[in-house]
């Protein structure tokens, strides 16, 4: 039971930084097309509060390294969506933290699944 647990967080984790990633990426291509398109910050938060979810849930029983990217990776997310949030200054570090998340929770899904087989 614990291994289908584990493996839908991960699987959360891994989906949820994948699509804020893909967003974060092409997202400034859309807006300057003249679709009448604005970026949202919004739409980040709703992001990275599916990933802190599940970071609070794999984060108990994973290993130290997973975890320190994990826990490093959301922050650098969480700073730079604040910072565009309350100063409207655009940080970069929403990049690496997205591919940090996807990272960690791929290391943390075949860690358990080694573990399991």
């Amino acid at each position: 039971m614990k291994k289908t647990t584990s493996s839908f967080y991960d699987i959360l984790g891994i989906s949820s930084a994948t699509i804020c990633l893909v967003h974060c990426l092409i997202f400034p291509l859309l807006t300057i097309l003249p679709l009448g398109i604005s970026h949202n910050p919004i739409i980040d938060l709703l992001f990275a509060s599916i990933g802190l979810f599940a970071i609070l849930k794999i984060t108990k029983k994973s290993s130290l390294l997973v975890s320190s990217i994990l826990i490093v990776s959301l922050s650098l997310i969480w700073i730079s969506i604040l910072t565009e949030i309350f100063l409207d200054i655009h940080l970069d570090l929403i990049y690496f933290g997205g591919i940090g998340m996807i990272t960690g929770h791929l290391i943390n899904y075949k860690l358990h699944r080694k573990q399991n087989h």
